[in-house]
């Protein structure tokens, strides 16, 4: 039996790029930076000063009390579905009779809830914190929500591996749907770590840039965080063909493995496993790939180890791949870049252009790919690879591709 093919008929995202999917892809596209200076009350002693922010949410509508139990990633979430789901058709009010789920991954946790506890408890001195701080803080919380106010009854969990979160769900959505447990998924990831405490802690690793991210090159500084979301409507081509429902592009595949070393060094054998076993799962040879939106996150450590590992897979034809890192616009959303990443890898097959990595200034002898510096370039995408490699060594590599129908 002829294994299903999976596609995406639907998109939807909010970040510091912009509250929609268009406005996020034409801001990668024309190399526009989202990030800004830090502006979150009560920064006591942060030494951050930039950060990937939303700079206000789009009106939703949604249901007061639902909302009261939601945290920011929750709401978040909830927000990019929608968007998802109403271009895909399948908003509530015209659903056709579908088994529809929903797996979103969330890279930490509703740090806004929990510090809120914290504050009402230890600073104002109250006797309790908000009834609803666990379930507005638990990582499932943004796949819950996208269920609950979307109507969502298939399948329905979160998916927590860190940076690898959003891609991790994004697999494991493609399996459901191949397995036929669901007609269609809505996948992606949600994060909110724009908070003192979840920034403060990120300061104690040494790795957050001071003036910008620069992925891949030499005077990078580090890392930026930034708010997200991104959500993507999987279905089979079955499935869209027979709504009559715009195909986007079809997810050909995915790879999964772990470093098993080290809690934040990467390895160059994890990812390579990954990528290796995402073409393998495609049926891609490495000559079919065009575009790598790479993990790309600024740290030495990151981009020079990613440089190895796709040059161990992809052997010569490195040379001839784009590559880019999107991450230096909207910066690291954690458990949200992935899903955002396969916006710009949607984006770059159907408009023939690859977003480039901004603020690049100076060469690493060692991160020599085409990196797309500073400005798009014109080309045919047909096939795009979506990397991303997590602390732990948690990665995940999903390949999407210009359809071709049945």
């Amino acid at each position: 039996m002829a294994r299903r093919r999976i596609v995406i008929t639907g998109i939807g995202g909010l970040c510091c790029l912009g509250t929609n999917a268009t406005d996020i892809w034409r801001a990668m596209r024309d190399g526009t930076c989202g990030i800004s200076p830090l502006a979150i009350p009560d920064r006591h002693d942060l030494k951050t000063a930039i950060a990937g922010q939303i700079a206000m949410l789009p009106e939703h509508g949604f249901d007061k009390r639902r909302t009261m139990a939601m945290g920011r990633f929750g709401l978040l979430a909830a927000l990019a579905a929608g968007e998802a789901l109403g271009q895909a058709g399948l908003a509530a009010d015209r659903r056709p009779d579908m088994r529809i789920g929903a797996v979103i991954g969330a890279g930490v946790f509703g740090g806004d809830a929990i510090e809120r506890a914290y504050r009402d408890v230890f600073l104002e001195g109250r006797k309790r914190a908000d009834i609803f701080t666990v379930p507005k803080a638990m990582p499932s919380s943004p796949a819950v929500n996208v269920s609950m106010v979307h109507g969502l009854t298939g399948p329905v969990f979160g998916v927590t591996s860190a940076c690898a979160s959003g891609n991790h769900a994004i697999a494991a959505a493609l399996d459901l749907l191949r397995l036929g447990r669901a007609d269609a998924i809505v996948a992606g990831g949600a994060d909110a770590p724009l908070t003192y405490g979840v920034v403060k802690a990120w300061e104690a690793m040494r790795i957050l840039a001071r003036t910008a991210c620069r992925p891949f090159s030499a005077d990078r500084e580090g890392l930026v965080l930034g708010d997200g979301a991104g959500a993507l409507v999987l279905e089979t081509m079955e499935s869209a063909e027979r709504r009559g429902a715009p195909i986007l592009a079809e997810v050909a595949g995915a790879g999964l493995s772990a470093d098993a070393s080290d809690i934040v060094a990467p390895t160059v054998e994890g990812p390579a496993a990954a990528m290796r076993d995402c073409l393998a799962d495609a049926g891609l040879d490495p000559a079919d790939v065009d575009y790598v939106n790479a993990h790309g996150t600024a740290t030495v450590g990151n981009d020079r180890t990613e440089t190895r590992a796709i040059r161990a897979v992809f052997g010569t034809h490195a040379d001839a791949l784009s590559v880019s890192s999107t991450k230096s616009m909207h910066a690291h959303c954690l458990g949200a870049s992935s899903a955002l990443e396969a916006i710009a890898c949607i984006g770059a097959i159907r408009d023939g252009v690859v977003p480039p990595t901004v603020n690049y200034g100076e060469p690493d002898p060692e991160c020599d790919l085409d990196v797309t510096p500073n400005e798009a370039r014109r080309r045919e995408v047909n096939v795009a690879l979506s990397n991303a490699f997590a602390f732990g060594g948690a990665n995940a590599v999903v390949a999407f591709r210009a359809v071709e129908k049945s």
